[in-house]
């Protein structure tokens, strides 16, 4: 099936200036490298882009018709934001990717309203969320909340409330190097000894509900730098706050539970 694919792959300000070509009549029907250069900027994959332009050509599509269809193509990729794949791990010659701790970095230190973040696992807690608790202490208004696992090692009978304590200890005696306090939740079934086993596994962060990060890393430097670990970020409203209102659903419907704060 013919998608016109390298016309759909080009950015929106050179689909905008495309149409408005076509539209004035500054483009033949069947333009060639040159004219395309000329009139719309456009040099690197030309070739390309006349092979989609000549089969929409043969479709009927030519002139103030193409214009329209490639407006719609704009729009249509506009409301559609394109998701950035996120890297850990050794770089690969050639190929751009995010870096999943620039990622975090970047996230936390331009939040203004509201921080999730949810992670297995976090070493070093007064360097995993040194950049957080900083932009919690600076903007004041900011509301951050943690979806965090508490793990009962294997074999260990220890009741469920004094290991909860020890995390609480624990973390707001060691971990948490901010002035500032985030909300911080846990995954009770993780700590049951008779009951069916599961655990908080989710890694993602959601920020003032517009941009999303869901990965595999977590708050370690080994997921953060070593490991091969891949994530997509998104500002995308919708999914953002979707993301968002399922963690509160967990959280009002008791599955997630409140770590005392001091």
């Amino acid at each position: 099936m013919f998608t016109a694919q390298h016309i759909q792959a080009l950015p929106s300000n050179l689909l905008r200036k495309l149409a408005d070509a076509f539209d004035g009549g500054l483009l033949p029907d069947h333009p060639t490298p040159a004219s395309l250069e000329s009139e719309v900027g456009i040099r690197d994959g030309a070739e390309d882009l006349i092979n989609d332009i000549n089969q929409l050509a043969r479709l009927g599509i030519t002139g103030r018709a193409l214009a329209t269809w490639i407006r719609a193509v704009e729009q249509a990729s506009a409301k559609v934001p394109s998701p950035d794949l996120v890297w850990s791990g050794p770089e690969v010659p050639g190929l751009h990717a995010r870096d999943t701790r620039r990622v975090y970095e970047e996230l936390f230190d331009h939040a203004e309203r509201s921080v999730w973040v949810s992670t297995y696992a976090y070493f070093d807690g007064p360097q995993a969320f040194a950049r957080l608790a900083q932009r919690m202490d600076n903007v004041s208004e900011l509301r951050v909340t943690l979806l965090l696992n508490i793990q009962r090692a294997k074999g260990d009978t220890t009741a469920t409330e004094q290991l909860v304590r020890r995390f609480t200890d624990q973390f707001w005696g060691t971990d948490w190097p901010g002035s500032s306090k985030p909300a911080v939740y846990y995954d009770p079934r993780s700590l049951d000894l008779y009951g069916p086993s599961g655990v908080l596994h989710a890694k993602a962060v959601v920020v003032d509900d517009q941009a999303v990060f869901i990965t595999s890393a977590n708050l370690t430097t080994a997921a953060l730098d070593r490991n091969i670990e891949l994530g997509v970020l998104m500002r995308h409203r919708v999914l953002a706050t979707s993301v968002a209102n399922h963690f509160q659903a967990l959280i009002d419907t008791h599955l997630l539970r409140p770590v005392p704060t001091p």
